[in-house]
């Protein structure tokens, strides 16, 4: 039972935001229950992710920013190569999390998560997999949970983190729902081939997007960015051989990745939605943070970034108020949803942006100048 001093958080998800958002209430003393529908929580679906500075900035208020320079991989910068791997332009990134930490750093997801799982689990958090919310009940001074399990809980704020197809989002009554963008991308690891020590990308040939990421010494991330298809006319145990067969045509380090993607339990293939919630992001005391708000193309490997962004901004606002049973929480998620909108729109915008040029083949499209104004905005703190 929620009382006023031991304020209680029902977050419901544990991907990226919901386990960060769990690590930085526990850390402000808050009592937190997380449900995961998975029974497997260390599954985590994906191959890499690259984690920008804004995203590391957040990260390193969590906990785990060590543990991600020690594993993951400090790419030296951004390179545009030709189909044949011939180098046509190089730069530096734009240090988005502040000149104290890289621009970006290339992580294996699995690894990712496992850190987010440990950082939740030291944290004491009450976490129960293989279990799902099924009803809300709420007053003026908390939410009664029901859950699959057949139990009941009062909270005084309930989390929804559920990602993408959120059902958090649904039984509160927002009617926002992703939209496909028309463009379809294969994931897979891959080894490092030696001489890859940056993210490169190919635009044009079979594909929109070719490229890789360094995850680790040791790993790549290597996707290929198409027109999107109808997935369930793909055969899963034809994946490997789908993603060799587009990556032909590209040389350089594809000669070295191509080979290496054999296995098709671990390539991965969705689509590129488009999503936000321009109303509230609350009903009453349950909210939502990350995909089950707002989720964009990956053309600018904001969308982790993001989703931290709001479990650190959450945080934030919720740390420190005295009585949440009586607290003005309308007015502290209004504010929560008045700071985090402007900036998402203009991540989610932008990165459908960069994908639609590529759609319709537009070649004189401002791709620099569209980069450089999103991310100068996101240096700044959210």
């Amino acid at each position: 039972m929620a009382d006023s001093r031991t304020p209680s958080v029902l977050i419901i998800g544990g991907g990226t935001s919901g386990n960060a958002l769990t690590a930085l209430l526990r850390r402000a003393g808050i009592a937190v229950d997380l449900v995961e529908a998975s029974a497997d929580w260390k599954a985590a679906a994906g191959s890499g992710i690259t984690l920008q500075g804004n995203a590391l900035r957040v990260l390193r208020e969590v906990g785990v920013l060590d543990a991600i320079q020690k594993e993951g991989y400090k790419a030296e910068g951004v390179a545009i190569l030709a189909p044949d791997g011939t180098v046509l332009a190089a730069h530096e990134e734009f240090r988005t999390g502040g000149d104290d930490l890289p621009s970006h750093i290339g992580m294996q997801r699995p690894r990712l998560q496992q850190l987010l799982i440990d950082e939740v689990l030291a944290s004491g958090a009450d976490v129960r997999l293989g279990t799902r919310a099924t009803a809300f009940d709420q007053d003026g001074e908390g939410v009664d949970v029901t859950f699959t399990d057949g139990t009941s809980r009062r909270y005084d704020l309930v989390v929804g983190a559920d990602g993408l197809g959120s059902a958090t989002r649904r039984m509160i009554g927002v009617t926002e729902e992703p939209r496909p963008t028309g463009m379809g991308i294969w994931r897979a690891p891959a080894p490092r081939p030696a001489a890859v020590r940056r993210t490169e990308m190919v635009y044009g040939g079979r594909c929109f997007i070719a490229g890789y990421c360094p995850t680790s010494e040791d790993t790549v991330y290597a996707y290929l960015v198409e027109p999107a298809r109808d997935r369930a006319a793909i055969d899963p145990s034809a994946y490997a051989d789908e993603m060799r067969a587009l990556s032909e045509g590209y040389g350089g380090a594809w000669d070295e990745i191509r080979p290496a993607l054999t296995d098709p339990a671990v390539v991965n293939y969705t689509w590129f939605d488009r999503h936000l919630v321009e109303g509230p992001w609350h009903r009453g005391r349950v909210v939502l943070v990350g995909d089950a708000a707002h989720c964009c193309p990956p053309t600018l490997a904001q969308g982790a970034a993001m989703s931290l962004e709001d479990a650190l901004v959450l945080a934030d606002l919720l740390t420190g108020l005295d009585d949440w049973a009586s607290a003005p929480l309308d007015r502290i998620l209004t504010d929560y949803h008045a700071r985090r909108l402007p900036r998402v729109r203009l991540v989610v915008d932008a990165s459908v942006q960069l994908g639609q040029w590529l759609l319709d083949g537009v070649r004189d499209a401002d791709v620099p100048g569209l980069i450089h104004r999103t991310m100068t905005v996101l240096k700044e703190l959210p």
